[in-house]
């Protein structure tokens, strides 16, 4: 309460605030009333710059008056780089900055830090089961293996400090602007390209940006949600034909999907180096996100058919006026 007898409004800190799902929260505290402060690397309207996140960044002009830490940003997967040195780099940046973070945090006060780790943390695939957030994690590469250090170095500062700590573990995020694999599929879809996964009949998990960010909300806000890991999913799994299909719709353009058998397609990853691609295209990844179904205050906003067909609106819309 402020002198007057009126509700102040949550001040959050929004780490990566011009990302992705970053840019998507922000807007999402906004609108539940949350004061938002923006970290961001570089300078912009309304933000505050941090720079480069390690464990040298300074956290305190962002931190003053802050209530609940979102954490977003982390260094995510580069192509053709060493196995050794992407081990140092993500350490650097994801375990160490993460927690050079929370100190300070500690130190401002901060009550609560929700941190926005990846389902990589758990593992890849799923074999005839859901993922449970209690699962033995098993982490497969350089990224996966940060998240969950990170996560670890959390639980230890926050459970030796008294500062809240609220994990979760997102698989593929989609939602209009979406970045990595996706876009590929789009651009292939667009130009009428047979794809051969017909045949694919696996089961996995992804996450609209807009449901992501309305958990995030809910986990900065509810008592409930202290101590908790969540996996962040959409109640269905889709397999990689119903993904194009509905990608296909938001296009309008035909899914042309053609019947290549499976053990077919994975030799033809082993021959070409792009085993690891077509993994995930015919793997399960499927997660149980009922712990986060049953958090008060966490309403989904639309369906993933919906986020999908947006993410190719929006996709296709770039495209044309490029």
């Amino acid at each position: 309460m402020d002198l007057n007898g009126h509700r102040r409004a949550m001040r959050v800190l929004v780490t990566g605030a011009n990302g992705f799902v970053g840019s998507e929260l922000c807007r999402q505290l906004a609108a539940a009333g949350c004061d938002c402060v923006r970290a961001v690397r570089k300078l912009g309207a309304g933000d505050v710059p941090v720079g480069d996140i390690g464990p040298e960044t300074d956290w305190r002009e962002a931190l003053a008056g802050v209530e609940v830490v979102v954490h977003l940003a982390s260094r995510v997967h580069v192509m053709n780089e060493r196995h050794d040195a992407a081990d140092v780099a993500f350490h650097h940046i994801n375990v160490l900055g993460s927690a050079a973070l929370a100190r300070q945090a500690q130190e401002a006060g901060v009550k609560r830090m929700v941190y926005v780790s990846s389902i990589k943390a758990s593992g890849e695939i799923t074999h005839g089961r859901p993922m449970l957030p209690d699962d033995p994690p098993q982490p497969e590469d350089a990224y996966g293996r940060s998240k969950l250090a990170a996560e670890n170095v959390l639980r230890e500062l926050c459970g030796a400090s008294g500062m809240e700590l609220v994990i979760v573990r997102p698989p593929m995020v989609v939602g209009p602007g979406v970045r990595g694999n996706l876009p590929v599929l789009m651009k292939a879809i667009q130009r009428g390209l047979p794809l051969p996964l017909a045949c694919v009949r696996n089961r996995r998990s992804l996450v609209s940006v807009r449901n992501l960010s309305a958990l995030l909300v809910a986990c900065a806000r509810e008592p409930e949600a202290a101590g908790q890991t969540y996996l962040a999913a959409e109640p269905e799994p889709v397999s990689t034909p119903e993904l194009v299909r509905h990608l296909a719709a938001g296009l309008g353009r035909p899914a042309r999907l053609l019947p290549v058998p499976v053990m077919l397609l994975k030799m033809a990853g082993r021959l070409t180096g792009r085993q690891d691609q077509i993994a995930r295209l015919c793997s399960d990844l499927e997660l149980d996100a009922s712990r986060a179904s049953a958090l008060p205050g966490w309403m989904p906003v639309e369906s993933l058919a919906e986020a999908l067909q947006d993410s190719a609106r929006a996709f296709l819309a770039k495209e044309q006026r490029a």
